[in-house]
């Protein structure tokens, strides 16, 4: 167990949070939430003892032990991977060199032996004769080729990496895992791995992530870091935030009367009840539920963008055909004849086991880059607005405001009012209109590439992982947006839950042809024809 006594920290002027007083419990899943910049990363560092508090306490209990999803992917570059794997158990990884260390001495004295002695008793009450399958297994279960595990940590690409040391974090069973945006940079089925190993863990589990659908499928709790206070909700993240939103209803109903609201509060809790992501907490969970009362839930203070595209004109029947579109680069064959045809009613998920071979279509489609062959064509009726995964070039080294940012995107001669009213919804409110564009974040230049193709009027969207940089807050609001929208969509996401709701068409991009099919994305991924198809597609 982890107990959080009275914490608080301040940087310069700023107070992140204070008296913070909350209990992690083994068996619990928690799920740490908070706007951007609200010291969700901060917090897991100050549980970690990498940062410090200022005031209050953490305290583990003894003999438990952390894992930690470490971020420094190139922290141990000359390292076998097999064996950073087992670093994430600390005392095991000392007591394996120790030992190793007395073994290869070339005078072996009493001494010797009876340090060696208390290292072996030592190391299997650990389980050390264990380990390294154990290893083998994290690594294989995400990925990791069992070919892999001798090399160096050098020799691996950045994606492996990631995944080394998330096998890292997990090793050896810890008491208490931390784990700072587990998804990132894994492909499918390692994150279908995790969520599985997460659901089936017994011991304590606080986790930051954007991505909704892992979160409602691993967590058991919220914790949510709003107003310098961490509150916490029974529930998964679905849980959160409709009864956030349920309580800001009943705030501002004020004429309302209480016996009304403790009805649909009885009616909302019953529809959650059932929802566990561990069956065998279901029922003490139901119990928990509803014990809820009107002042258990409460409003949240966090401001949602308004997403919303308008095409000015509807497309005609024809809207796009591709002819055997093959591209090569730096020697690997990323596009290989791809060919099919859109209809004007399509919003189409492109999915790929390499990201590059989706861009690399995205760019030709967009003019940007040239096929080494085929031929691609788009109805006359269309007009596209395109998101790229990368948008560094629409903001560097540009010396305008924001204001005067989105202006050159504007169809018409807007006028100012209208152009703060725009970039109010988009959470650029004030004066922050007249930051540098060029010193946004990650997430604001996506807010201002979505303000941008909001004023296109354009009636096709090609979408590059749109969701990238963005908070939980941007992506339900660009979720909702993008249901709502009345055109066609090309688009790609690591964001299960975007998908899903979005698209009503999976391509999927393989070395050796495509696979397409008019399909939900959970049909897809769950239907054995197209995952045989798949499978023979990546075999050959």
């Amino acid at each position: 167990m982890i107990t959080v006594q009275n914490v608080g920290l301040r940087f310069a002027d700023r107070k992140l949070f204070e008296d913070v007083n909350i209990k992690f419990t083994p068996g619990n899943c928690y799920g740490l939430i908070g706007a951007n910049g609200a010291g969700k990363s901060t917090f897991l560092k100050i549980l970690a003892g990498d940062i410090e508090a200022q005031q209050g306490d953490v305290i583990i209990t003894p003999g438990e032990r952390l894992g930690v999803l470490r971020q420094n992917h190139y922290e141990y570059e000359e390292f076998q991977v097999i064996e950073t794997v087992m670093m994430g158990h600390k005392r095991l990884y000392e007591v394996m060199k120790e030992k190793d260390a007395i073994y290869m001495k070339e005078n072996f004295s009493d001494e010797d032996g009876m340090r060696a002695a208390e290292l072996e008793g030592e190391f299997a009450e650990m389980n050390g004769w264990e380990a390294e399958s154990e290893a083998a297994m994290l690594l294989q279960g995400l990925g990791i080729k069992e070919s892999l595990h001798t090399k160096t940590m050098a020799e691996l690409t950045g994606g492996e990496k990631v995944k080394v040391l998330l096998a890292q974090a997990l090793f050896g069973k810890p008491d208490i895992l931390l784990l700072d945006e587990p998804t990132n940079g894994l492909d499918l089925k390692a994150v279908k791995w995790l969520e599985e190993f997460l659901i089936g863990f017994e011991n304590t589990v606080i986790v930051i992530s954007h991505d909704r659908h892992f979160l409602n499928n691993v967590c058991t709790h919220m914790a949510d870091l709003d107003y310098g206070k961490i509150q916490l909700y029974i529930g998964n993240y679905d849980f959160w935030y409709e009864s956030s939103q349920l309580a800001s209803r009943m705030a501002g109903d004020q004429n309302k009367k209480k016996e009304e609201k403790i009805k649909e509060l009885q009616a909302f809790i019953a529809r959650f009840s059932s929802n566990a992501s561990k069956a065998k907490q279901a029922t003490s969970r139901k119990k928990l539920l509803d014990k809820i009362t009107l002042d258990d839930i409460r409003p949240s203070s966090r401001r949602y963008p308004f997403v919303g595209f308008s095409p000015e004109r509807e497309i005609g029947n024809d809207l796009l055909t591709v002819e055997g579109l093959s591209k090569t680069i730096d020697g690997v064959k990323v596009l290989d004849n791809v060919r099919f045809s859109l209809n004007k009613t399509d919003k189409v998920a492109f999915i790929s086991q390499s990201d590059i071979a989706i861009t690399t279509l995205f760019k030709i489609l967009m003019g940007e880059m040239e096929a080494d062959s085929g031929t691609f064509k788009w109805g006359v009726t269309t007009s596209q607005s395109y998101l790229p995964k990368d948008n560094s070039e629409f903001f560097e080294g540009s010396d305008k405001t924001i204001l005067d940012w989105l202006r050159q995107y504007s169809p018409a001669d807007e006028s100012d009012t209208f152009l703060r009213g725009f970039l109010g919804r988009m959470l650029f409110s004030g004066e922050e209109v007249m930051k540098k564009a060029s010193v946004l974040s990650g997430g604001e230049k996506v807010r201002c590439m979505l303000s941008k193709a909001m004023l296109s009027g354009s009636n096709v969207l090609v979408l590059d992982d749109p969701t990238n940089h963005l908070d939980l807050e941007s992506i339900t609001a660009l979720n909702d947006g993008l249901i709502a929208y009345k055109g066609a969509m090309l688009f790609s996401s690591h964001d299960h839950q975007f998908v899903e709701t979005i698209a009503n068409r999976i391509i999927e991009l393989t070395p050796n042809g495509i696979v397409d099919k008019e399909t939900t994305y959970d049909e897809y991924l769950t239907n054995d024809s197209i995952q045989q198809q798949l499978t023979a597609l990546y075999a050959h």
